[in-house]
């Protein structure tokens, strides 16, 4: 993606410093998207919102910036969660449930993060439940380790609540998360799954599921699909029987690494329509989730 149209290069001091502007941006762009895609769980959001930084990065007083990573930083988080406050708006009219918009992590260009922590789907689903600050505060921590004081700064609070608020998000993550399975143990589970879910094969399908497995299935209403989750492993075996045979027709399956995890891209004579995967924990699969809004899957669509 191109950032910026810079002026040529010549004698001037305001295009050699633009220039440096541009490189010192395009250094900490994949953290900045980092950021901001674990805040919003929205790649198209996560671009927009980078992009907003770069504009304001070219009209600041970048003489009066100590330091140009920080400072990125800030503004980035900030508005992160300005734009996190309006998503959750947004999402109380979203038809059906709302997945995250999954990203492709096995070239990982943008993403840049010193630790995958709240990339997975399942870390993503979590944090919609909690306060945009919390989760502010829990991604500078658990991702890029960011320091206290600084994630204080950030949030513009004292660095007692900083801590408070990464306390309390951590718990909230971990108490309504089962230790997950290996990634080799998933991308299993998975492939297990896809292949029952096509055949139909009701019996293997109840035997991967937990007990309580939810499916989640994310059409935003512009395709048709479930928009109510599907609780239960009888009923949710039942459900992947009861459209095997028409949902499946003519479906070629590849293989990817989204968001961390093994994922199978649906397509249909050569374009994806879906993209599923599931998260598995000891007790077996605990989340079915179909990725089916065209408007999110279009990057992975032109990856796969």
């Amino acid at each position: 993606m191109t950032m910026v149209d810079t002026a040529p290069t010549n004698e001037s001091g305001e295009s050699e410093d633009l220039q440096q502007a541009a490189m010192i941006f395009a250094d900490v762009r994949p953290r900045l998207f980092g950021i901001a895609y674990r805040m919003l769980g929205s790649a198209g959001e996560a671009e927009d919102l980078v992009q907003d930084v770069w504009l304001r990065w070219q009209t600041c007083d970048r003489r009066a910036v100590v330091n140009p990573v920080a400072f990125l930083a800030t503004v980035t988080t900030r508005l992160a969660i300005n734009a996190a406050r309006s998503a959750r708006v947004r999402r109380e009219t979203y038809i059906g449930p709302w997945l995250p918009e999954p990203v492709d992590t096995s070239a990982d260009p943008y993403l840049g993060a010193e630790r995958d922590e709240a990339l997975g789907f399942a870390v993503l689903l979590l944090l919609e439940k909690l306060s945009p600050s919390e989760r502010a505060a829990y991604v500078l921590r658990e991702a890029f380790d960011y320091p206290y004081r600084q994630i204080a700064e950030i949030i513009r609070l004292s660095e007692a609540a900083a801590r408070q608020l990464v306390s309390r998000a951590r718990k909230h993550v971990v108490a309504e998360r089962r230790a997950p399975v290996t990634g080799a143990e998933q991308h299993r589970l998975l492939r297990a799954f896809v292949a029952a879910a096509r055949s139909g094969d009701m019996a293997t399908l109840e035997e991967l599921f937990a007990a309580d497995v939810i499916s989640y299935s994310d059409g935003g209403g512009a395709v048709r699909a479930s928009r109510i989750p599907v609780v239960g492993a009888f009923r949710v075996a039942k459900y992947h029987r009861a459209f095997a045979n028409r949902f499946w027709a003519g479906v070629e399956v590849e293989w990817a690494s989204l968001n961390g995890q093994a994922s199978a891209l649906l397509s249909r004579d050569g374009a994806v329509f879906a993209v599923a995967t599931v998260n598995a924990s000891a007790q077996g699969i605990d989340q079915v989730l179909w990725m089916m809004n065209p408007a999110k899957i279009t990057a992975v669509s032109a990856a796969g």
